[in-house]
């Protein structure tokens, strides 16, 4: 097959996505009380989600159906193109091919809506008025905006200071479609009063704006919390990305031998790759699986595996994560969305049982890759994106020395219109390179909470 662009009809969208909790070879760690040190039942989280979400949370069902009126909505944007880079393989003079899925065409510019429109419609069917949630770059604000906006719920957001200030069409974004977008942290909740006392400068970070829209959500009975990432009712919903993906390569007549996403809360990496790895872990493929995050977050490369808390106030459930610690603020690198001290269960799971590899790269080098596929493929991709983008053109000049004709896939979870910010201090020779000592992250290491036989 010759084509530069593989399709798939409406008709070929999945109908259903795909649980990869009934095929761990062993289950998840479980989440923690927060008080009691004991497992969560439903009716722990019924105060912030839905019951549909709390049920697939802990699910053990292979397959979810997707709900018609989420799939009808699906079908403004999805099924999402799967290209082929020839003009990048031609520019990086490598024998690989490289395929990057599109998640750019969403009305929000990414990945985020997949799960976004599903959560406001469990949300809409329980009665639910009005929603709060964080975001840091903003593309989960945007989504959660959008999707509320089409099911009639108000929607809150919480924007990290740093992307509040960076990235002010996020905002507008959000306002367009009727959410509220405040930064954080903020004067409107405890935990952001007690961060500003430290800190009137704060950057803020995902787990801060987390803690904020918790806690409004804890406090009201008309409203509940939305979280974009992380959770696994989100990589659940995400799946549909990957499950397309392997429609796709069947079309094409390929299969790749490395997959590749970049890893801040998980869930874009989680979407694209666990169709791919139920192949590794069930079938015994031998495809690589590459997780990519930035060195000033370096949540799975430098983190440790234990249980945490999911936000800074230490009000959320304990989660065995591979975490930096819930006090963790990371350098405000224009990453926005991967500035996340912990992970999504599910891929740290995967990561501790060696289905998946991870790797972390440095601000400037990524930037440096994005021009490359940027100036050959035309779009702009999110610097979220770039680290995948970065790992990608590794491993083709890796193939370019070894002679290798590997076939390399990546997400490309987003476009980067409202990042040009970012792209112009690149080109300028103004973005820093952050990259943690052992020293600091040990700091902020030492308050991780103490569970069973933890030391």
């Amino acid at each position: 097959m010759t084509e530069t662009k593989i399709l798939l009809s409406e008709d070929e969208m999945p109908t259903h996505w795909y649980n990869i909790q009934a095929d761990f070879p062993k289950p998840l760690p479980p989440v923690l009380h927060p008080g009691t040190g004991k497992p969560i039942g439903p009716d722990d989280l019924a105060p912030l989600f839905p019951m549909e979400l709390i049920m697939q949370e802990v699910s053990q069902e292979r397959f979810i159906e997707i709900p018609e009126e989420v799939r009808d909505v699906y079908r403004l944007w999805r099924p999402t193109p799967l290209i082929r880079a020839r003009r990048w393989e031609k520019a990086l003079g490598t024998p690989a091919k490289i395929y990057y899925k599109w998640e750019g065409v969403s009305p929000a510019g990414s990945h985020k809506p997949n799960t976004a429109v599903a959560q406001a419609y469990y949300n809409k069917r329980a009665g639910v008025r009005r929603v709060t949630t964080e975001t840091g770059a903003g593309q989960w604000g945007s989504a959660l905006s959008f999707a509320c906006n089409l099911f009639g719920i108000e929607c809150k957001v919480y924007m990290v200071r740093v992307s509040y200030d960076q990235k002010p069409y996020r905002r507008i974004m959000m306002e367009t479609w009727g959410a509220k977008c405040i930064p954080s942290p903020s004067n409107e909740t405890a935990a952001g009063r007690k961060v500003l006392a430290k800190d009137p400068n704060s950057p803020g970070s995902l787990g801060i704006a987390i803690s904020e829209a918790v806690e409004e959500a804890a406090k009201r009975e008309d409203t509940k919390y939305s979280l974009g990432s992380v959770l696994n009712h989100v990589m659940l919903h995400q799946t549909v990305i990957g499950l397309e993906a392997k429609r796709q390569f069947e079309k094409a007549g390929d299969y790749p031998d490395v997959v590749i996403g970049c890893v801040g809360g998980g869930s874009n990496f989680a979407g694209f790759a666990i169709p791919f790895v139920r192949d590794k872990m069930v079938d015994g493929n031998k495809v690589r699986v590459i997780a990519v995050e930035p060195t000033a977050c370096p949540t799975l490369t430098k983190g440790l595996y234990r249980y945490d808390f999911g936000d800074t106030a230490c009000t959320t459930p304990l989660i065995k994560m591979y975490t930096l610690g819930h006090d963790f603020i990371p350098a405000p690198i224009h990453s926005g969305g991967l500035r996340y001290h912990g992970m999504a269960p599910i891929v740290c799971h995967l990561y501790d049982l060696g289905f998946i590899e991870a790797r972390a790269y440095r601000q400037n080098p990524v930037f440096e890759a994005a021009m490359s596929f940027t100036r050959a493929e035309g779009h702009i991709p999110a610097p979220e994106t770039a680290h995948a983008i970065k790992a990608a053109m590794d491993e083709a000049l890796h193939c370019k020395e070894s002679g290798e004709a590997k076939v390399i896939a990546l997400n490309a979870s987003g476009h980067g219109h409202f990042d040009l910010t970012a792209y112009q201090k690149y080109m300028a020779g103004g973005l820093e390179d952050f990259e943690y000592s052992e020293e600091e992250l040990q700091r902020s290491l030492k308050n991780l909470p103490r569970v069973g036989n933890s030391p």
